[in-house]
């Protein structure tokens, strides 16, 4: 890659990873992308290795043209050397130095078993880093054929592989429509489609909802292709519990009041060996609370330009709130403008993107709109029992968490993290701690975790070794 120019280090290759690269490359500044996949796409564009001779990979994906535009847009840029990918490069700490010629370091951990370390230096800093599951449990959820969502998709796009082969999708949220599409045009048996939201919600905030009459046309495409396969559609119900012994066998069902409150008597049996849930996305914050960039509720803030309060770190896609590929596409080509302007010392001219920012306004306002209605049901730990495990690194049931409430008094997520050892395992908290919230009754809070994953100790002694060379080679004699 060429070494002239100012750097900026992008981290995440997702649609807004992906924009900001191209959009920054395209003004003259180099762009190192640092990824933890073999191949760039993110969770949206996820590609099946060549190996498994896919014969038309697009009809696993919409906005197909899109990914091309930015498949071939990268493979220019990294021919000409504006751009270096750097894939399996899993970041587990950004640095801000600021008086070092490139104010920040990027270190990651290589391959698989992520034990060798890399850094990245740059002049700035983009984050994509995209988002993830919000998972909640129920009765039976640890079960073998239960999996998330996401998850079912993930491996119909990247594997060709499905989880099972009657299934049943279940949560809330949008991407359970076409998880249960793909699942079933791929030859899965969809016993039922089940949402805990009220369709007639949407109905109420049908302002909001028709400045983008593109993703309502999407969302009518998925529910025509269910009707036509005959995919049941239970409105109103949540899953309640699941039945089997070695592994998923049924699910039992119910009917939600207009409080979310199962009703009793509704209750129904579903036969499967799979069950895909998904309760909505978080956003991945864990680099821009090292950083110590600001947080508003679960997203990173950024101003009009995607920059946080942070200087030289820019920050787009659902990492500031969770919003589809069309949004991310947009924050990105944003930020990566923004980012290369100030990087040659220039103040950026909004105008210049003010396509991507009347898209990214109406978007914003789209998704919040469906955020109030695709909520998770209001009294859904009522069907928590004291026997389920909450937290499955640690193995803590629902009924410890009530304990440290309810008897030791505790009164906030860390103290019951720190009574129960909920969210001390590998995870750290990131896939029980709404549930752990939830049964504890307490707000969420964010974690101010030093690292973004685990990192073996031989790498930070290695990095530990290094600072305190620096240290010693930047040393001021004092004068005489």
């Amino acid at each position: 890659m060429s070494a002239e120019g100012p750097h900026l280090a992008v981290i995440g290759a997702g649609p807004a990873g992906l924009a900001a690269a191209l959009a920054a490359a395209g003004r003259g500044v180099r762009v190192t992308v640092v990824d933890s996949a073999a191949a760039v796409g993110g969770q949206f564009y996820r590609q099946p290795s060549a190996g498994l001779g896919a014969r038309r990979p697009e009809a696993l994906h919409h906005q197909w043209r899109t990914w091309r535009r930015l498949r071939e847009g990268l493979d220019q840029y990294i021919a000409a050397g504006r751009v270096g990918h750097l894939a399996d490069h899993h970041v587990w700490c950004v640095e801000r130095k600021e008086r070092t010629p490139e104010g920040f370091t990027v270190h990651a951990l290589l391959g698989p078993e992520q034990e060798k370390p890399a850094v990245v230096h740059a002049d700035a800093v983009l984050l994509a880093t995209g988002g993830y599951e919000k998972v909640l449990p129920f009765p039976g959820w640890t079960l073998p054929g239960v999996v998330t969502a996401g998850g079912a998709q993930a491996m119909l796009k990247g594997g060709l592989a499905v989880p099972g082969r009657t299934a049943v999708v279940a949560g809330t949220g949008p991407l359970l429509l076409p998880v249960a599409t793909g699942l079933a045009a791929a030859g899965v048996t969809v016993a039922a489609l089940v949402e805990s939201a009220d369709p007639k919600a949407l109905v109420r905030r049908a302002g909001a909802l028709a400045g983008r009459p593109d993703k309502l046309a999407e969302g009518a495409g998925y529910a025509r292709e269910l009707l036509r396969r005959r995919v049941r559609t239970l409105v109103r119900h949540t899953v309640v519990e699941t039945h089997g012994t070695d592994r998923l066998a049924a699910v039992t069902v119910a009917a939600l009041d207009a409080a979310g409150r199962v009703r009793p008597g509704t209750e129904r049996s579903i036969p499967c060996d799979t069950l895909a849930v998904g309760h909505g996305m978080l956003p991945h914050t864990d680099l821009a609370e090292t950083l110590g960039c600001r947080i508003t509720g679960p997203n990173v803030h950024v101003d009009e330009e995607q920059r946080t309060d942070v200087p030289g770190v820019w920050a787009a896609g659902e990492t500031t709130g969770i919003g589809g590929a069309a949004l991310a596409l947009a924050e990105g080509h944003i930020a990566g403008r923004s980012a290369a302007a100030r990087l040659w010392g220039r103040d950026p001219d909004p105008r210049e993107w003010a396509a991507a920012a009347k898209s990214r306004a109406a978007l914003r306002e789209f998704f919040a709109a469906l955020d109030s209605v695709y909520a998770p049901p209001a009294h859904w730990t009522e069907q928590v029992t004291d026997g389920t495990v909450v937290c499955r690194c640690e193995e803590v049931t629902a009924g410890a968490v009530r304990a440290a409430v309810g008897e030791l008094g505790a009164g906030d997520v860390r103290t019951v993290k720190l009574l129960t050892r909920a969210g001390m395992g590998w995870c750290q908290g990131r896939v029980c701690g709404p549930a752990v919230a939830g049964i504890a009754g307490c707000p969420e809070s964010v974690a101010r975790r030093p690292f973004a994953r685990p990192v073996p100790l031989g790498v930070l002694a290695q990095v530990t070794d290094q600072a305190a060379d620096q240290a010693a080679d930047t040393e001021v004699a004092p004068d005489q």
